[in-house]
């Protein structure tokens, strides 16, 4: 006699929770958690003695392109890492009039999924912030996309 299995979808499973890790606290993040076994999200948060009086939004990227932005940016503010993105703060409001090319993502209010980042390097300075638009630029050549932004509107002045 044969017998026939029914297979379920992973995504329709009730989730195991052995499975899940224990979340674990990080100085350097604020977490908040959605359900029981869902990625939740976290604010990165600005090491004591910075200045953050523009506000903190974050720019991240897979973190194949981690070292080589690392290694070609003149200025270097908070950055923050995981096993798969690599997240620079910048100032509030750096994706004004600009979209940053995909495999790229803007985060307001430095908002990213938790998957336990942790602060990678600390500027010399009092500044958290990596300059938005040399890290653009950057960000655009890796991706091989062309940087775009609106053009001020022209005037005559006769």
């Amino acid at each position: 006699m044969l017998r026939s299995l029914r297979i379920i979808p992973r995504s329709l499973r009730s989730p195991d929770t052995a499975a899940v890790p224990p979340q674990r606290r990080s100085p350097e993040t604020h977490r908040t958690r959605t359900r029981p076994g869902e990625l939740g999200a976290t604010r990165l948060t600005v090491p004591v003695g910075l200045h953050t009086g523009l506000g903190c939004d974050a720019v991240g990227v897979p973190a194949r392109f981690g070292f080589k932005i690392l290694s070609r940016l003149p200025a270097k503010g908070c950055i923050y890492a995981d096993s798969d993105w690599w997240w620079w703060l910048v100032p509030a409001g750096s994706d004004h009039d600009l979209t940053w090319p995909l495999p790229a993502c803007y985060a307001r209010g430095a908002e990213i999924p938790d998957r336990g980042p942790r602060l990678i390097h600390h500027p010399d300075g009092t500044s958290p912030y990596t300059p938005p638009i040399p890290l653009y630029l950057l960000v655009c050549q890796l991706t091989g996309i062309a940087p775009s932004w609106p053009a001020p509107p022209v005037r005559s002045a006769l």
